[in-house]
């Protein structure tokens, strides 16, 4: 398989047409390999637009839903970055390249540990994979200039909003099937926060957050 063909075609028809078009962004899905951080039998398959599965059952985002909210953090290379959920550290390795240090976080041990793998292999250097839930964020390195959640919540945890410095952003998917919006929350001051909707979606849960999921009724 031509994985350079098959990675401009990725760009050209399924990531620029969803608004992505800030230079540093494109130009970085050419830097960092996307076959790289996904299993062998998946490498054929990386660049298709759907969610890829990872081997604990949860989900790589679809390029597009990547590229996207990476590009909508409008990361600065002096920016420290919380991410939720690192996966298979594709999007870790992203952000990285963007802002001058990454903190991920991922609830299996397993995965961490793949993903570490990922971003060693990769040459990754300023990002580092923590093993925890991603309710509580990493109060031990707050504040963050941005944080990038993973997968889909009902709704935006107080928490990792707190852990925002002022003038931080966070990009999150809000909402329940089969409504779901990509929404920006920024902090504005001290007590002070606003949220923009950037697109609707739908995109997997992101799992350990149990917790916050609203009671369902039924009948």
């Amino acid at each position: 398989m031509d994985f350079e063909n098959a990675r401009f075609n990725m760009v050209e028809q399924q990531i620029r047409p969803w608004d992505v078009l800030d230079p540093k962004v494109l130009d970085l899905l050419f830097h960092v390999k996307r076959e790289e951080f996904v299993s062998d039998d998946q490498r054929l398959i990386a660049f298709v637009d759907t969610e890829l599965p990872l081997p604990n059952g949860t989900s790589m985002l679809q390029p597009k839903v990547e590229a996207r909210m990476v590009q909508d953090l409008a990361l600065a290379a002096e920016d420290r970055v919380l991410e939720v959920g690192a996966g298979s550290g594709y999007v870790t390795a992203l952000l990285a390249n963007l802002a001058s240090e990454v903190h991920a976080l991922e609830c299996d041990p397993a995965m961490a540990d793949t993903a570490r793998k990922h971003l060693k292999k990769a040459g990754i250097a300023n990002a580092v994979v923590h093993v925890a839930n991603g309710l509580e964020g990493l109060p031990s390195k707050a504040p963050f200039d941005a944080i990038f959640v993973g997968g889909s919540l009902p709704v935006a945890p107080l928490a990792l909003r707190d852990q925002l410095a002022v003038g931080g952003r966070m990009v999150v998917v809000i909402g329940d099937e089969p409504v779901m919006r990509a929404t920006l929350i920024r902090r504005d001051s001290e007590t002070a926060f606003s949220e923009t909707v950037l697109f609707d979606t739908c995109i997997s849960r992101l799992t350990g957050f149990e917790a916050i999921e609203p009671e369902r009724f039924s009948f």
